[in-house]
């Protein structure tokens, strides 16, 4: 699979490089990448909520009322759940919601998620490039060059650039990471996946193609 190189002005500078098949022209596994969405997802979540059950209530322990004659039901504790204020039946405790994936399954889950983009012509190459210093102006400028200021954008690096993240930091659909951190949701996220051309290589080896 080849694909021509755009510069950040967004034209086409003669040159081309070639995808790997075996990543991007794969048939997409749907369920790896549910599992591995699902994964994502579950571990970002915190697992800090709680609510108290009607042995953590502060109250008396006294009876509220007496056992017989009153012609309603019988009642104990004023920290029973079936009274307003009183403990939660089953209620929400502070939990680890993360679970492991198999290392195979979360490559096929990632190669599933390029294949689609690339099906789907939404896998574009861009020169390498750098900004002096961090400012938002100049990704902005860099964003309509190539016609994505409207959809969300993930820009994959070969490496950590200081100046190019913060420069983006600030925009609210733009995403970008280096090759090693790329998930299955960031991926699935975008609308287009920009790769830098030097970033094609590690990402090969990343696949041990």
């Amino acid at each position: 699979m080849e694909l021509s190189i755009v510069n950040i002005t967004g034209k086409d500078t003669g040159k081309k490089v070639t995808l790997n098949d075996s990543i991007f022209k794969i048939e997409p596994n749907d369920h790896a990448i549910y599992l591995d969405v699902k994964q994502y997802m579950a571990n970002k979540r915190q697992g800090t909520h709680k609510a108290k059950e009607r042995s953590e209530i502060a109250g008396s322990t006294r009876k509220i009322k007496r056992q017989k004659g009153t012609g309603t039901a019988r009642a104990g504790s004023i920290k029973s759940p079936i009274l307003r204020g009183g403990g939660r039946v089953f209620g929400p405790k502070p939990r680890d919601y993360s679970f492991k994936l198999n290392k195979k399954v979360k490559q096929l889950a990632r190669k599933s998620a390029l294949a689609y983009k690339a099906n789907d012509s939404n896998i574009k190459i861009l020169e390498d490039f750098n900004f002096e210093a961090p400012k938002t102006k100049e990704f902005v400028e860099l964003r309509n060059n190539l016609e994505v200021a409207d959809k969300k954008v993930l820009l994959v690096l070969s490496e950590q650039n200081k100046n190019i993240y913060l420069s983006s930091r600030n925009l609210r659909d733009i995403k970008v990471v280096n090759v090693s951190e790329i998930t299955t949701y960031d991926i699935m996220n975008a609308s287009v996946v920009f790769f830098v051309e030097n970033s094609i290589e590690p990402l090969h080896k990343m696949f041990r193609i």
